[in-house]
């Protein structure tokens, strides 16, 4: 009978949210604008905002005049006062958390998330769910076990801010009524050796009704793997009635196959797009492509076309700060965020394309860091991602991983694209899968396309790798586990020449 009221309540609140929801979706744009002028006004007596003139903000070009695009470097010096307990440095008051992030020029970033923005957080995965249950018209899930492969939930503290990893902040934040049916129990979730842990959360879920799992990809899929190799059995015979997967991180596409291998069975797929600054855009309509990006969730957006990215003039006033509206369908973009917990005008590295404006859905084709472009080619991570996907379904396989790098200077020839790949099931054929690969991306990179056809560059290269070889690189690397993932492209060696080492 609990579980029945459970289910019932989860189905009247699932569909009073998303009909409350299309009012942002109608308004995205105008909401936007008054989104940004209501930032600036609550920050205007902060250090950051009378350095800054917030006081004289009236619009969008007078926000954009004023402050430029930064990163974490430009905003480090503010950050710094702020971990000594500073107030009123970037937002009013301290943080409320500090989530702590890898960088690879920085060290370990610090993100602020204040009082306002930890709601959101939180609010940004409860409507991915509101959705899901009122477009499925089905939330059986909520009377089951649900897991969260996750982050430790221990905290530390800076200055009398608590801080640790996003996954491991939002665990204190879980709704009561969702408390009972989560997994793991609190002693697995702060382990710190990721293998350790999982070993753990399988014994911990083995035998339960599990309905709903969320991590991202390469962790679930190393999840599913000691579930199958323990019991002999796929996924949905271990787990008859799950139902639902929730993930984010990292494109799910490529993930696909092998997880559908690995569930033996239908599971409804969530995809979602948080990070550390906010909780961006979740899957709302299960029949196409597209993540709807949340516009009312205390962030104001901007746009700056990929091929425009780091080529603006120092002052950084530059038209070409888009906004909502002046987006195209099917453009990249880097994504810069204003938020509510005192990030101004940042860039969080990541790469998005809009695939519809009514309302606003997204892609996430990629990082801003991440390309391969040492012959002037830049190839993003959307368009090695879809050439392999087109070239699976001409010549199935199954893929765990793979990674592309430039090789500049081969001996005595060409130099060329080559691509690290850890197949789980090879092709048939492995040259015209290689053929096939080169030729799909062709198609979506003109750049790459010429270098090939003026001889500059020779078709590509394929490594085969050893079972395990991401594994076994992460794990060399200290980056197992939690939200750790390998780009699936670089503009230099770094990590092909560690691979290298797991070559079949």
């Amino acid at each position: 009978m609990v579980n029945f009221l459970k289910k019932y309540a989860a189905l009247i609140w699932a569909k009073n949210h998303v009909r409350k929801a299309e009012e942002f979706k109608k308004n995205a744009e105008s909401d936007q604008e008054k989104l940004l002028l209501s930032l600036t006004e609550t920050a205007k007596k902060t250090l950051f905002g009378r350095e800054h003139d917030f006081e004289n903000i009236k619009t969008v070009k007078d926000f954009q005049e004023r402050v430029k695009v930064s990163d974490y470097e430009d905003l480090k010096p503010y950050i710094e006062r702020v971990k000594k307990g500073q107030a009123n440095i970037l937002w009013t008051d301290t943080p409320e958390y500090f989530a702590k992030t890898s960088g690879t020029t920085s060290g370990s970033k610090y993100i602020p998330i204040s009082k306002e923005g930890m709601p959101f957080q939180v609010k940004g995965a409860q409507s991915a769910l509101f959705h899901y249950i009122a477009k499925k018209n089905n939330a059986d899930f909520v009377q089951g076990k649900m897991i969260f492969l996750q982050g430790s939930p221990e905290l530390e503290e800076v200055y009398g801010i608590k801080t640790g990893r996003l996954s491991g902040i939002v665990a204190h934040h879980i709704p009561d009524y969702l408390q009972k049916n989560r997994l793991p129990s609190w002693e697995t979730n702060i382990i710190e050796d990721w293998e350790t842990k999982v070993d753990k959360i399988v014994e911990e879920t083995e035998k339960e009704n599990m309905t709903l799992i969320s991590g991202i990809p390469p962790w679930l899929i190393m999840y599913f793997e000691k579930l199958i190799e323990k019991h002999g059995k796929k996924i949905k015979q271990i787990f008859p009635n799950l139902q639902l997967i929730v993930t984010g991180g990292v494109n799910y596409e490529p993930y696909r196959d092998k997880m559908e291998e690995l569930l033996g069975g239908k599971v409804d797929i969530v995809q979602t797009f948080p990070a550390s600054e906010g909780f961006f855009a979740f899957q709302d309509d299960y029949t196409k492509e597209g993540l709807l990006l949340l516009t009312n969730h205390g962030i104001f957006y901007e746009f700056i076309p990929l091929e425009e990215y780091g080529r603006i003039a120092p002052d950084q006033h530059s038209t070409k700060r888009l906004t909502l509206k002046d987006v195209e369908l099917n453009k990249d973009y880097a994504l810069i965020l204003t938020t509510n917990s005192g990030l101004w005008a940042y860039s969080i590295g990541d790469v998005v394309r809009f695939i519809d404006k009514n309302p606003h859905r997204i892609l996430v084709s990629g990082r801003t860091k991440h390309f391969t472009s040492a012959f002037g080619e830049h190839v993003i991570a959307f368009e090695v991602e879809e050439a392999m996907k087109a070239t699976l379904e001409k010549y199935p396989a199954q893929i765990t991983e793979f990674h592309l790098a430039p090789q500049v200077n081969p001996d005595e020839e060409l130099p060329y694209h080559e691509w690290f790949i850890e197949f789980e099931k090879e092709p048939e054929n492995l040259d015209l899968f290689k053929s096939e690969l080169d030729e799909q991306l062709r198609k979506r990179n003109s750049y790459y396309d010429d270098l090939i056809s003026g001889n500059i560059l020779q078709k590509l290269h394929l490594t085969a790798l050893k079972k395990n070889a991401f594994h076994e690189y992460a794990k060399s690397q200290g980056k197992l586990g939690g939200q750790n993932k390998t780009p699936r492209l670089a503009n230099d060696r770094k990590i092909a020449d560690l691979l290298e080492i797991y070559k079949l």
